[in-house]
Protein backbone atom coordinates (compact mmCIF):
# COMPACT_ATOMS: atom_id res chain seq x y z
CA UNK A 1 0.00 0.00 0.00
CA UNK A 2 0.78 3.30 -0.65
CA UNK A 3 -0.14 6.51 1.73
CA UNK A 4 0.92 9.97 1.78
CA UNK A 5 0.05 12.15 5.52
CA UNK A 6 -1.52 14.92 3.01
CA UNK A 7 -2.98 15.75 0.37
CA UNK A 8 -0.78 16.71 -3.13
CA UNK A 9 2.82 14.27 -2.30
CA UNK A 10 1.73 12.61 -5.66
CA UNK A 11 0.68 9.52 -4.08
CA UNK A 12 -2.04 8.14 -6.18
CA UNK A 13 0.99 8.43 -9.42
CA UNK A 14 3.29 6.75 -7.35
CA UNK A 15 1.25 3.80 -6.60
CA UNK A 16 -0.27 4.07 -10.43
CA UNK A 17 3.60 3.54 -11.92
CA UNK A 18 4.34 0.94 -9.90
CA UNK A 19 1.21 -1.08 -10.73
CA UNK A 20 2.22 -0.33 -14.55
CA UNK A 21 5.94 -1.51 -13.68
CA UNK A 22 4.50 -4.68 -11.58
CA UNK A 23 1.56 -5.47 -14.36
CA UNK A 24 4.95 -5.77 -17.30
CA UNK A 25 6.88 -8.29 -15.35
CA UNK A 26 3.51 -10.32 -14.04
CA UNK A 27 2.18 -13.95 -15.31
CA UNK A 28 -1.00 -13.10 -14.53
CA UNK A 29 -1.81 -9.61 -13.54
CA UNK A 30 -1.01 -6.76 -11.52
CA UNK A 31 -4.29 -5.48 -9.73
CA UNK A 32 -4.29 -1.56 -8.35
CA UNK A 33 -6.98 -1.25 -5.68
CA UNK A 34 -8.00 1.92 -4.83
CA UNK A 35 -9.40 2.64 -1.20
CA UNK A 36 -11.58 6.24 -2.08
CA UNK A 37 -14.26 4.25 -2.72
CA UNK A 38 -16.26 7.37 -3.44
CA UNK A 39 -13.85 9.62 -5.53
CA UNK A 40 -12.70 6.45 -8.04
CA UNK A 41 -9.69 8.92 -8.63
CA UNK A 42 -7.61 6.08 -10.11
CA UNK A 43 -10.34 4.63 -12.60
CA UNK A 44 -10.91 8.05 -13.78
CA UNK A 45 -6.80 8.87 -14.46
CA UNK A 46 -6.58 5.94 -16.59
CA UNK A 47 -10.02 6.88 -18.41
CA UNK A 48 -8.53 10.12 -18.82
CA UNK A 49 -5.00 9.45 -20.24
CA UNK A 50 -3.17 9.42 -17.13
CA UNK A 51 -0.79 6.91 -18.85
CA UNK A 52 0.99 7.45 -22.49
CA UNK A 53 1.74 3.58 -22.68
CA UNK A 54 -1.33 2.36 -21.52
CA UNK A 55 -4.99 2.22 -22.77
CA UNK A 56 -8.33 3.13 -21.39
CA UNK A 57 -10.07 0.71 -18.67
CA UNK A 58 -11.82 -2.11 -20.56
CA UNK A 59 -15.01 -3.74 -19.65
CA UNK A 60 -16.20 -4.11 -15.49
CA UNK A 61 -16.02 -7.40 -13.91
CA UNK A 62 -16.65 -8.44 -10.53
CA UNK A 63 -14.62 -7.54 -8.35
CA UNK A 64 -16.22 -9.54 -5.38
CA UNK A 65 -14.62 -13.17 -5.55
CA UNK A 66 -17.44 -14.67 -4.30
CA UNK A 67 -16.47 -13.82 -0.99
CA UNK A 68 -17.54 -10.83 1.51
CA UNK A 69 -16.40 -7.47 0.42
CA UNK A 70 -14.05 -5.08 1.99
CA UNK A 71 -16.82 -2.60 2.77
CA UNK A 72 -20.24 -2.38 4.46
CA UNK A 73 -23.56 -0.12 3.32
CA UNK A 74 -25.41 2.08 5.52
CA UNK A 75 -28.79 1.67 5.31
CA UNK A 76 -28.70 -1.81 4.11
CA UNK A 77 -30.64 -2.30 1.00
CA UNK A 78 -30.76 -0.60 -3.00
CA UNK A 79 -33.01 0.49 -4.86
CA UNK A 80 -32.89 -2.23 -7.76
CA UNK A 81 -30.87 -5.50 -8.38
CA UNK A 82 -31.31 -9.11 -6.09
CA UNK A 83 -30.18 -9.59 -2.83
CA UNK A 84 -27.01 -9.26 -2.79
CA UNK A 85 -26.29 -6.75 -5.62
CA UNK A 86 -24.77 -4.43 -2.67
CA UNK A 87 -21.84 -6.58 -2.16
CA UNK A 88 -21.07 -6.51 -5.93
CA UNK A 89 -20.39 -3.07 -6.14
CA UNK A 90 -17.07 -3.22 -6.50
CA UNK A 91 -15.66 -3.99 -9.43
CA UNK A 92 -12.36 -4.44 -11.75
CA UNK A 93 -11.35 -2.84 -15.07
CA UNK A 94 -8.39 -4.25 -17.32
CA UNK A 95 -6.42 -1.51 -18.65
CA UNK A 96 -6.15 -2.10 -22.49
CA UNK A 97 -2.72 -2.91 -23.75
CA UNK A 98 -1.76 -4.16 -20.33
CA UNK A 99 -1.98 -6.68 -17.29
CA UNK A 100 -3.24 -4.25 -15.00
CA UNK A 101 -6.56 -4.53 -13.01
CA UNK A 102 -8.07 -1.24 -12.01
CA UNK A 103 -10.68 -1.06 -9.41
CA UNK A 104 -13.81 0.96 -9.14
CA UNK A 105 -16.88 1.26 -7.35
CA UNK A 106 -20.32 1.69 -8.47
CA UNK A 107 -21.61 4.64 -6.46
CA UNK A 108 -23.89 5.25 -8.94
CA UNK A 109 -26.11 2.41 -7.83
CA UNK A 110 -26.25 3.50 -4.36
CA UNK A 111 -29.53 5.30 -2.52
CA UNK A 112 -29.59 8.96 -1.66
CA UNK A 113 -28.08 9.28 1.76
CA UNK A 114 -26.75 5.70 1.79
CA UNK A 115 -22.93 5.53 2.39
CA UNK A 116 -20.08 2.95 2.39
CA UNK A 117 -17.72 2.73 4.91
CA UNK A 118 -14.53 0.13 4.24
CA UNK A 119 -14.24 -3.10 6.42
CA UNK A 120 -11.37 -5.21 7.26
CA UNK A 121 -12.24 -8.49 5.78
CA UNK A 122 -9.08 -10.68 5.51
CA UNK A 123 -11.11 -13.15 3.39
CA UNK A 124 -11.49 -10.77 0.08
CA UNK A 125 -7.68 -9.48 0.27
CA UNK A 126 -6.97 -13.66 0.53
CA UNK A 127 -8.50 -14.22 -2.12
CA UNK A 128 -7.18 -11.25 -3.98
CA UNK A 129 -3.37 -12.27 -3.83
CA UNK A 130 -4.17 -15.59 -5.03
CA UNK A 131 -5.79 -13.86 -7.96
CA UNK A 132 -2.90 -11.59 -8.74
CA UNK A 133 0.87 -11.77 -9.02
CA UNK A 134 0.87 -7.98 -7.49
CA UNK A 135 -1.84 -6.35 -5.12
CA UNK A 136 -1.12 -2.72 -5.36
CA UNK A 137 -3.20 -0.56 -3.26
CA UNK A 138 -3.71 3.72 -3.39
CA UNK A 139 -4.72 4.81 -0.04
CA UNK A 140 -5.63 8.29 0.66
CA UNK A 141 -3.68 10.81 2.48
CA UNK A 142 -3.88 10.49 5.91
CA UNK A 143 -5.03 14.18 6.07
CA UNK A 144 -8.53 13.70 4.11
CA UNK A 145 -9.18 10.21 5.30
CA UNK A 146 -8.69 7.13 8.05
CA UNK A 147 -9.21 4.37 5.04
CA UNK A 148 -5.13 3.20 4.73
CA UNK A 149 -5.06 3.30 8.50
CA UNK A 150 -7.92 0.82 8.60
CA UNK A 151 -6.59 -1.67 5.93
CA UNK A 152 -2.77 -1.49 6.82
CA UNK A 153 -2.83 -4.60 9.01
CA UNK A 154 -4.18 -6.29 6.27
CA UNK A 155 -0.90 -5.48 3.69
CA UNK A 156 2.32 -7.09 3.57
CA UNK A 157 3.60 -3.51 3.74
CA UNK A 158 3.10 -0.25 3.47
CA UNK A 159 5.17 2.81 1.83
CA UNK A 160 5.37 6.21 2.64
CA UNK A 161 4.94 9.34 0.07
CA UNK A 162 6.00 12.50 0.64
CA UNK A 163 7.12 15.71 -1.58
CA UNK A 164 10.96 15.67 -0.98
CA UNK A 165 11.97 19.43 0.54
CA UNK A 166 7.84 19.79 1.32
CA UNK A 167 7.52 17.05 4.10
CA UNK A 168 8.81 17.21 7.41
CA UNK A 169 10.45 14.96 9.35
CA UNK A 170 8.00 15.03 12.38
CA UNK A 171 5.22 14.44 9.94
CA UNK A 172 6.85 11.09 8.19
CA UNK A 173 7.67 9.72 11.78
CA UNK A 174 4.12 10.67 13.24
CA UNK A 175 2.35 8.90 9.96
CA UNK A 176 4.88 5.84 10.70
CA UNK A 177 3.63 5.50 14.18
CA UNK A 178 0.13 5.63 13.32
CA UNK A 179 0.57 2.57 10.33
CA UNK A 180 2.56 0.60 13.00
CA UNK A 181 -0.30 1.28 15.96
CA UNK A 182 -2.99 0.09 13.33
CA UNK A 183 -0.48 -3.07 13.03
CA UNK A 184 0.61 -2.12 9.42
CA UNK A 185 4.34 -2.30 8.70
CA UNK A 186 5.98 0.50 7.16
CA UNK A 187 8.65 -1.30 4.44
CA UNK A 188 9.86 2.00 2.99
CA UNK A 189 9.24 5.62 1.93
CA UNK A 190 9.37 7.47 -1.40
CA UNK A 191 10.87 10.71 -1.78
CA UNK A 192 8.86 12.34 -4.97
CA UNK A 193 10.63 14.57 -6.55
CA UNK A 194 8.67 14.86 -9.81
CA UNK A 195 6.50 18.05 -9.20
CA UNK A 196 3.10 18.74 -10.58
CA UNK A 197 3.11 15.70 -13.56
CA UNK A 198 3.67 13.25 -10.41
CA UNK A 199 0.52 15.07 -8.52
CA UNK A 200 -1.47 14.38 -11.67
CA UNK A 201 -3.92 11.99 -10.22
CA UNK A 202 -3.84 13.59 -6.95
CA UNK A 203 -5.66 16.67 -8.69
CA UNK A 204 -8.12 14.74 -10.27
CA UNK A 205 -9.80 13.12 -6.85
CA UNK A 206 -9.92 16.84 -5.93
Amino acid sequence: MFMSAREGEGTSSVAASFALMAARKSQKSAWLIDLDLRRNAMFAAFEAGFARDAGEPGRAFDASLKTDPPYSLTPKGLERGSANAENKLLTVHEIKGTRLLVSRFRNEELKRGQRVQLRTQPGWWKTVRRAADWVIVDAPALSRSPAGLAMASQMDGVVIVLEADSTDAEELIGLRREIEAHGGRVIGVVMNRMGADARFADRLAG
